[in-house]
């Protein structure tokens, strides 16, 4: 059976926690460029799903779209 996907929330608090990791500077070497490894493959995902989440959007608007700050 296939695993599910986390959510886009969860991923984006996965990719947070591997930031805290790294920013507290403990960790050891091989640890920290996994992290970092990781967190890029994140960071990815989450951009590609924003970019087709807009796209969507657009579509659906008739490539019409408000500014954020004049939404209600």
């Amino acid at each position: 059976m296939a695993k599910k996907q986390a959510s886009f929330e969860d991923r984006l608090m996965e990719l947070e926690g591997l930031v805290k990791k790294m920013e507290g500077g403990s960790l050891p070497l091989a640890e920290a460029l996994n992290a970092y490894e990781a967190g890029m493959a994140l960071s990815k995902q989450l951009t590609k799903e924003l970019e087709d989440a807009e796209k969507r959007m657009l579509e659906l608007s008739g490539g019409e779209t408000a500014p954020m700050e004049d939404a209600p």
